[in-house]
């Protein structure tokens, strides 16, 4: 019984992830028999291979550390002041009039359009990769948090409130904490975001990073190293949502 339960978890991940293996296969057959040009789809085993000239012929980690440090740090901007003003948005209605017609009035703008806005204020360097990565997952970071502050049972709070706890233990210990659920989900969002966003303004506005990576080796027809650093910016954001996703079971392990 023991030797069987050992085989259920390898194969519960192969039958989870068996399509990107079929996926990999239809994109080696669908290049190497001409069905579509290499130029436009390198096989993925010359790809793979390119990882090596990477490492050895460019400072492909130095690029990957300084990518990573700009979306770690646009997101964790993010996180803290966008937390902390749905939170106040939800529970003071002065701060939500206020604030609120600004959110709802540059969600839906594409965050890549304010590329140039960020290279007019502040150049070239890291301050403006890590502007536009602030903006764009700050805001799906305050609606969830005010949706999910607003979406607490009142009774809760009106038990706080008659067992002694004040308006500030009530919105930390009773509001935020039954926000989590929906502060989680967006903050997931504000993941995907922030990889969308560090290539974006990588490839406009960079010397430096993967996305410069991507626009150099794609402008010197070395196409399957630019496919293996594209492969690489996939990679690194299925990680993070995995861990995300590891970090919201622990979050939220009491509601178990």
């Amino acid at each position: 019984m023991a030797q069987s339960s050992f085989f259920v978890k390898p194969f519960e991940l192969f039958k989870k992830y068996s399509p990107l293996l079929i996926l990999a296969l239809l994109w080696e057959f669908c290049s190497r028999t001409g069905i579509v040009s290499e130029y436009a789809l390198p096989p993925l085993s010359e790809i793979l291979g390119s990882f090596r000239w990477l490492v050895l012929e460019t400072p492909f980690f130095m690029h990957a550390g300084m990518s990573l440090a700009r979306a770690g740090s646009g997101l964790l901007l993010a996180i803290v002041f966008g937390m902390s003003m749905g939170t106040l948005m939800a529970s003071f209605r002065v701060v939500n009039a206020t604030v609120g017609p600004i959110v709802q009035t540059l969600y839906p703008m594409p965050k890549s359009a304010l590329i140039p806005l960020t290279i007019m204020w502040f150049g070239l360097g890291h301050s403006s990769k890590v502007f536009l990565i602030f903006l764009g997952c700050l805001l799906p970071i305050i609606i969830a948090t005010y949706n999910g502050v607003k979406g607490v049972d009142r009774v809760l709070l009106w038990s706080g409130a008659s067992l002694g706890a004040n308006r500030f233990n009530r919105i930390v210990d009773i509001s935020f904490m039954g926000a989590l659920p929906a502060i989680m989900a967006g903050l997931r969002t504000s993941l995907a975001l922030a990889f969308v966003l560090l290539v974006s303004s990588e490839l406009v506005m960079s010397n430096e990073g993967l996305g410069f990576l991507i626009r150099m080796l794609g402008d010197g027809g070395l196409y399957p190293a630019m496919f293996a650093v594209i492969l690489t910016v996939v990679a690194m954001g299925f990680v993070s949502d995995r861990l995300i996703q590891l970090l919201t079971a622990w979050v939220l392990r009491w509601r178990d």
